[in-house]
């Protein structure tokens, strides 16, 4: 997993509320195993037609939108089903932080297990950020994930919440088994002490 610091960004705007996991990524996608090109599948029934060509009314299909790296979405980002190709997807696709007045808990937790950032903003924020980027496409935000801060383009600076143990492995890109595993001359110290 990639670490998380600082990341500076021009913004991705999908104001859809109640995006479920089966949009974000359709069930046909999750026979795989792999994260390799799930990316190209993401949000596939809005961001294709039915024979495959792109639509080019959808907002990842412009081409200005290539490379950016922060997502806005509208309330209750993630519901539904649980699956974890949908951070995967996400991930895949370049995104690194989603920005929404509300995550779904299962969603929220994936995400953050694999290395990308929800960021929760209040009501007057989140309506902010879409009429800033409705008036300047090109404008962007930075986050400091230490200092759990979220810089909007005007230069207000909003905090944002997360846990201390997401933080910590977000800050030093690990898994929770990479955690654990940076910890293995303390476990078998333990483990030593506790045969003695």
């Amino acid at each position: 997993m990639n670490r998380f610091t600082t990341l500076t960004s021009k913004i991705v705007p999908l104001p859809a509320e109640n995006v479920d996991t089966d949009q974000i990524i359709p069930a046909r996608f999750l026979k795989v195993t792999d994260k390799a090109g799930l990316g190209e599948s993401l949000f596939c029934d809005w961001r294709y037609n039915a024979d495959g060509s792109p639509r080019p009314d959808f907002v990842l299909n412009r081409p200005e939108m290539k490379g950016r790296q922060v997502l806005l979405v509208g309330d209750n980002f993630g519901c539904g089903s649980s699956r974890e190709h949908a951070p995967w997807a996400l991930i895949g696709y370049g995104f690194r932080a989603i920005i929404s007045t509300s995550f779904a808990d299962i969603f929220r937790n994936n995400a953050l297990k694999n290395g990308l950032l929800p960021i929760v903003v209040d009501k007057d924020t989140h309506a902010q950020l879409f009429s800033i980027v409705q008036e300047d496409p090109d404008a962007a935000v930075s986050v400091d994930l230490a200092t759990q801060t979220l810089t909007l383009p005007d230069g207000r600076t909003v905090t944002f919440p997360i846990d201390a143990f997401s933080k910590a492995c977000l800050l030093n890109g690990v898994d929770e088994i990479g955690y654990v595993l940076n910890m293995r001359e303390r476990i078998e110290a333990f483990e030593l002490a506790q045969r003695k």
